[in-house]
C-alpha cells in the first residue's frame, strides 16, 4: 500500500472560496501551489458537477471526499450519488445529522432508513459512504450506548470518518476510537487542538496537544487511506496559513 493521501477539507479557508466562483478558482490554485494534491468537498459553490470537476482539473486537485448534507440524500439519492461520482470522489462523508435525526430522536427511524440505503447505493458506486462526528454524539442513550456507536452499530453499511478534534472535545481518545473502528475508518479527520477555559480551541495540525504520531501510525495500521486537514477557526492567523503549515507538519511524518 503507498502512501496515504493527505486532503484538505474545504470548510477550513470557507473565508476564501464564499465570494464567488474566481475566487474560488484563484484560491484552489493557492491550496495546489501550497502543495495539496486533494482536497474534501463541503458543497458545490452553487456550481455544477462539470463545472466543478473542470475547475480542480484546472487547479490539479483531485476530490478526494466530500461532505455531503443528509438532506441532499433524502430529497434525490439517485441524483447525489451520480453528481459526486462525476467529480471523482473516493469516500462521500454525511457531515453530522441535527438533533431531532439523531438516534433515540423522533426522526430517527426515517433517518436510518435513508443512511441504510445511501450507504448501501455509495458502495455500489464503489464510493462508501461515512458519517463525520462531532462532539454531540457521544451522548449516552438509554441502552448505555453514546450516539455515535449507535450509528454504526446499527447501519453497518456506514463507515467512520473519526474527526481526532471533536473525539477529544468528548473526553474520548483519538487512538482508541480509531482502533475500536479498525478496518471501518477510512478517512480520518486531522483536527489538532488545545484546551482553553472555554473548551477547545484548533491549532494547525502538529501544534496542538493532541499525538499526531500516534493518531497516524494507529490509523494507517487501522486500514486508514486518507488523511483530511480541518479546522474549523484558525486563531492567530489565516485559514490558508493555518492549512499550509499542517501539510508542512504532516510531510515530515507520512
Amino acid at each position: 500500500m503507498g502512501k496515504p493521501t493527505i486532503a484538505l477539507q474545504l470548510y477550513t479557508i470557507r473565508d476564501f472560496t464564499a465570494n464567488d466562483v474566481l475566487s474560488t478558482l484563484g484560491t484552489l490554485h493557492k491550496v495546489k501551489k501550497m502543495g495539496y494534491n486533494a482536497v474534501e468537498l463541503a458543497g458545490m459553490y452553487g456550481l455544477s458537477p462539470a463545472v466543478l470537476k473542470a475547475m480542480l482539473d484546472e487547479t490539479g486537485l483531485e476530490a478526494f471526499s466530500a461532505h455531503i448534507p443528509f438532506a441532499n440524500f433524502e430529497s434525490d439519492m439517485q441524483g447525489t450519488i451520480a453528481a459526486y461520482k462525476t467529480l471523482g470522489c473516493q469516500f462521500a462523508g454525511i457531515p453530522y445529522l441535527n438533533q431531532t435525526q439523531l438516534p433515540g430522536r423522533e426522526n430517527w427511524a426515517n433517518v436510518h432508513k435513508i443512511l441504510t440505503k445511501a450507504a448501501t447505493l455509495c458502495k455500489e458506486a464503489n464510493m462508501p459512504l461515512m458519517y463525520h462526528n462531532h462532539a454531540f454524539e457521544f451522548e449516552k442513550l438509554q441502552n448505555g450506548d453514546y450516539i455515535l456507536d449507535e450509528i454504526f452499530n446499527t447501519i453497518p453499511e456506514i463507515k467512520a470518518e473519526l474527526d481526532t478534534g471533536w473525539v477529544t472535545a468528548a473526553g474520548k481518545c483519538p487512538v482508541a476510537y480509531i482502533q475500536k473502528y479498525a478496518g471501518r475508518c477510512p478517512v480520518v479527520h486531522l483536527k489538532d487542538t488545545v484546551k482553553t477555559d472555554d473548551g477547545f480551541e484548533d491549532r494547525p495540525v502538529g501544534k496542538g496537544s493532541q499525538d499526531m504520531k500516534a493518531i497516524i501510525k494507529t490509523a494507517t495500521e487501522c486500514g486508514a487511506v486518507g488523511f483530511v486537514v480541518e479546522l474549523d477557526r484558525a486563531v492567530g492567523l489565516t485559514s490558508l496559513e493555518a492549512a499550509q503549515e499542517s501539510l508542512e507538519y504532516l510531510k515530515t511524518i507520512i
